[in-house]
């Protein structure tokens, strides 16, 4: 049996769809890294470590994809569906230690939040760049 390919969306419903998802992902994007920067300078208990190091790692995942998703690039925000799935283990782990439970429910709703609007934002970009190369 063949498969029949369903019709595009029109541009005109893309658009107001592709800035929407793209704001709510840059969002959630810096507001997990300031909460991280935030959390590791004034409430961490990091029982020795250098703090430096600690958010150097912590922040390393979303500045190799930063660029990208300041561009606006759909491979980028698809790579941060995926890079977004380690914070929101860390958010969870977090939520159970009664020290770190606001941080822990921070991190998920943020991740959370950027997981599916990054999802939403690479599905919408792909087909509004099939519309533009000329697909119907």
């Amino acid at each position: 049996m063949a498969k029949i390919a369903k019709p595009l969306p029109a541009i005109s419903w893309l658009q107001p769809r592709l800035s929407i998802s793209r704001g709510i992902s840059l969002f959630s994007f810096f507001a997990l890294a300031v909460l991280l920067v935030v959390w590791n300078l004034a409430f961490a208990d990091l029982h020795g470590a250098r703090t430096e190091v600690i958010m150097a790692i912590e922040l390393a995942p979303l500045a190799l994809l930063a660029p990208g998703m300041l561009l606006g690039k759909a491979r980028a925000y698809a790579w941060a569906c995926f890079v977004v799935n380690l914070y929101f283990i860390k958010g969870v782990l977090a939520a159970f230690d009664p020290a770190r439970s606001l941080l822990g429910w921070i991190e998920v709703l943020l991740s959370v939040s950027l997981f599916c609007a990054a999802l939403m934002y690479t599905r919408w970009r792909f087909q509004y760049d099939r519309i533009l190369a000329g697909e119907r």
